[in-house]
C-alpha cells in the first residue's frame, strides 16, 4: 500500500538461535559488527596521495547475557573449549515486529564461546542473577 509507513523496529524485541541448544530467552546481545581495515598503497608513479584499498574483514565479539536458570547447556559449551574440544555453532538474531513475525534476522557462524562470566551476588539486591557469555565467529550476515 503506498505510503504506508513503516516504523523502526524495537531492539527489546528479539530471540536467538543457537544450533542445538535450548535455552531460555536472553535479555541482551551485544557487540557484532564488521570492519573491513583500510590498506594505503601508493605507487612511485602516482599522485602524492595514497590509495585506499579493502584489506581483511574483522568481526567484533559477541556478548550474550541470560536470567540463570537450572540448565547447564551454555556453561558446557564453554567447558568444552576449556577441556580442549571447540565446538563451533552457527547462531541466528532475529528481531521481532509487535505481532511476533520475524523481521530482520542476522546469521553468524562458526561461533565458540571465549569468556564465561557467572553471576554477581548480592543479599541487599533484589535484581536477576545475570550470566554471560562471550563469542568469536568467522562472519555475519544480514538475511532480512
Amino acid at each position: 500500500m503506498p505510503g504506508q509507513r513503516k516504523d523502526p523496529l524495537r531492539n527489546f524485541r528479539f530471540r536467538v538461535e543457537i544450533d542445538g541448544i535450548q535455552q531460555a530467552g536472553f535479555t541482551e546481545v551485544t557487540g557484532f559488527d564488521a570492519t573491513v581495515d583500510v590498506i594505503d598503497y601508493r605507487e612511485g608513479s602516482d599522485p602524492t596521495h595514497v590509495r585506499k584499498l579493502s584489506g581483511l574483514t574483522k568481526y567484533g565479539n559477541i556478548t550474550l547475557k541470560w536470567g540463570i536458570t537450572d540448565s547447564m547447556e551454555i556453561y558446557n559449551w564453554h567447558k568444552g573449549v576449556i577441556d580442549g574440544s571447540v565446538q563451533r555453532k552457527n547462531i541466528s538474531i532475529i528481531v521481532v515486529d509487535e505481532t511476533g513475525a520475524d523481521k530482520a534476522r542476522w546469521n553468524i557462524i562458526n561461533a565458540w564461546p571465549v569468556k564465561y562470566g557467572p553471576p554477581d551476588f548480592n543479599a541487599k539486591g533484589n535484581d536477576v542473577a545475570i550470566e554471560t557469555l562471550e563469542l568469536v565467529h568467522e562472519g555475519m550476515t544480514r538475511v532480512s
